[in-house]
């Protein structure tokens, strides 16, 4: 599996304050939980559906300085949840996507990016129990999917308190949602980050401030 934008992005931004003990959702290659464990002192539990993916997972958290934090596990969210008794402090995911669409013959990237192994429902119902009082979630969506997100949340007493409108260029859409979520009501704070220049061959120095401490060659 391919290291992608959204990823990186979700890894970087995401609020790490007071966080000691963090779910990763969706692992894949380990990225986010091994961008949290440089970022935090934080246990990291990090599960994965896709066994190959779990392999990749377990391969480059064993190679980073920081494996000692990072349990990778192979098992649904939904069979986490249900035998699971932890709280956390944070729970992040990257989560499959693309809802009812067309899929294409590779089944490792339906599951990766398709939700029909992990809906909306699953991941709020779950999340609110397994974390603390003052525990958030934190995702990156599609924008329409994540203003869908944010409305269904309400459902389950989890609330967007930071919002990170996501553009590739100054003058384009928003393509990505990054959501904060709270079990505590309060006014959504909400951002514009453009991740590119009107220059397609540059990153912005917004972004750039964001992930510098990540990438190798920028």
């Amino acid at each position: 599996m391919k290291v992608g934008t959204d990823g990186v992005l979700l890894g970087a931004w995401v609020n790490i304050n007071n966080a000691q003990k963090i779910l990763d959702i969706g692992t894949g290659t380990g990225l986010i939980a091994i961008m949290l464990a440089q970022r935090s002192k934080a246990t990291i539990e990090a599960i994965e559906i896709d066994s190959h993916a779990y392999e990749q997972a377990c391969e480059n958290i064993s190679n980073c300085q920081w494996n000692k934090r990072i349990n990778p596990l192979l098992i649904s969210f939904q069979d986490y949840f249900a035998t699971n008794s932890n709280q956390f402090d944070l729970i992040v995911s990257n989560p499959p996507f693309f809802k009812n669409s067309i899929k294409t013959i590779n089944k490792l990237r339906n599951l990766a990016r398709h939700n029909d192994m992990l809906s909306n429902t699953d991941l709020l119902e779950g999340s609110s129990e397994l974390l603390t009082e003052n525990g958030r979630l934190a995702i990156i969506l599609p924008y329409a999917e994540g203003c869908v997100f944010i409305a269904q949340a309400v459902r389950y007493g989890m609330f967007c308190i930071r919002r990170t409108n996501v553009k590739t260029k100054p003058a384009s859409t928003v393509k990505r949602l990054l959501l904060e979520f709270s079990k505590k009501p309060e006014k959504c704070v909400e951002e514009v980050l453009v991740i590119g220049t009107k220059s397609s061959q540059k990153y912005s120095e917004q972004y750039r401030q964001l992930t510098k401490d990540f990438y190798l060659l920028f």
